[in-house]
């Protein structure tokens, strides 16, 4: 009788998904025969094994359909095999790292993706005509939840598709496509101030604050407020008196913008702010650059004190001067404003401090934010705002000094609203 034996350490054939490796026996053979292995598996499915549950296979020297060089050439193969296994192969230790800094990131990635479910616009699309056909309000609400709900997830996914990309193909995937915006879509004004323009670099050189571009004096404010002013204008009006440097809040007194204007022109201010109030809160700001104009009013809204902003202090403010930051000012209109507001600030910041104010215009509103960056490490930079923050919108500009009677405007956008406002994507600043 042939003597049966276990064979360890053989590396079994590639096999189906669904069967299961079971150790590999080898018969030794009688009168000479070569030996015969036997490699067994289970297998779950009906299709491989029909009406048995085990599949045989017999390899040896006389086996049929096979000639020793082909079993000298497999048995080749599984040399290479037990050896790469075993000792490691060169060309994967090469490429262990690059597969695993390619992994680590798309593989969580990929499993974010995964968590969202099948989620795909024809099914939102079905989701939409569905809650449109639905008469009953309660049901329709539910149903609009879980659409909103679908909605986010399929946002979601084409985020991680494209991240997922982006670490797959690296330099190569493609440009992201600008979202299209009101701003973006903007009607094209004949204003626009160009990079070689020369007729607006003439008029920066004549214009009324070539003195303080030019460095010749410093900024000196006067700070005032409407008559009986209530407390959170005078709030406010402190607050700007400890952003902008070098300036001074008054009372007003009850004396007129006229006679304002020539007192701060005898006493060395270069210009003059005065808040403006509805209902007991700042509703405007007008400024009157000294001592030939020209002169804005600006309205004033969403004004929030340092308190409203995450428990900031009052204190938190150095007495530094700021660096000033102009956002987006691309007209003519918009550079003379831009001049304007920074002619308030002294130009020469103390970076020691670290205080940044921001002019940022945006669809005609200017957003005015006051920070201070903090440096965490070499490579972190961090912001804190300190507030105040408020929103201007202009509504006028005045040749000279202020003057409601007889006074020229450059600019005006009260009378004339509705005959200058002809489109949503139609702006000045």
């Amino acid at each position: 009788m042939p003597k049966v034996s276990m064979k360890a350490g053989m590396i079994q054939p590639k096999i189906g998904k669904n069967r299961k490796k079971k150790p590999q026996f080898v018969v030794e053979g009688e009168d000479g025969e070569g030996p015969i292995t036997f490699d067994t598996y289970n297998t779950d499915s009906d299709e491989d094994s029909g009406s048995s549950e085990s599949e045989m296979s017999v390899h040896g020297d006389e086996a049929p359909g096979k000639s020793s060089a082909e079993d000298s050439s497999d048995l080749d193969e599984k040399d290479v095999i037990i050896d790469r296994f075993s000792a490691g192969d060169s060309s994967d230790n090469d490429n262990k790292e690059e597969v695993k800094k390619v992994t680590t990131k798309s593989k969580n990635l990929i499993r974010k993706r995964a968590s969202l479910g099948d989620v795909d616009e024809a099914k939102v699309k079905k989701l939409q005509e569905r809650v449109s056909n639905i008469k009953n309000k309660i049901k329709r609400q539910e149903e609009y939840k879980k659409l909103k709900e679908e909605k986010k997830k399929l946002k979601r996914r084409r985020v991680l598709d494209r991240k997922i990309m982006e670490e797959e193909l690296g330099d190569k995937a493609p440009e992201k496509k600008k979202p299209r915006t009101i701003e973006t879509t903007r009607e094209e004004d004949l204003t626009t101030v160009k990079e070689d323009d020369i007729e607006v670099k003439l008029d920066i050189e004549t214009d009324e604050f070539k003195d303080y571009f030019g460095r010749t004096y410093e900024p000196k404010v006067l700070i005032t407020t409407a008559d009986n002013p209530h407390v959170r204008t005078l709030k406010f009006m402190r607050m700007l008196e400890d952003v902008i440097p070098n300036s001074v809040a008054r009372w007003r007194n009850r004396s007129s913008v006229k006679k304002m204007c020539k007192k701060a022109i005898a006493n060395g201010y270069t210009d003059v702010a005065i808040i403006n109030e509805d209902i007991r809160v700042p509703n405007g700001l007008l400024l009157c650059h000294l001592p030939s104009g020209p002169t804005a009013y600006f309205r004033v809204s969403n004004v929030k004190m340092p308190k409203h902003l995450a428990k900031r202090s009052q204190n938190e403010i150095t007495s530094h001067r700021p660096e000033v930051i102009l956002n987006n000012f691309t007209t003519r209109l918009g550079h003379g404003v831009s001049r304007m507001l920074a002619a308030l600030f002294h130009y020469d910041p103390q970076f020691r401090g670290r205080r940044a104010v921001t002019f940022h215009n945006q669809r005609d509103y200017i957003f005015f934010r006051h920070h201070r960056y903090e440096f965490k490490n070499e490579k972190k930079v961090a912001l804190r705002e300190l507030g105040p923050r408020f929103t201007l919108r202009l509504k006028s500009v005045q040749k000279g000094l202020f003057d409601s009677i007889t006074g020229e405007y450059e600019w005006m956008i009260e009378n004339h609203r509705h005959e200058m406002e002809t489109s949503r994507r139609r702006f000045f600043l």
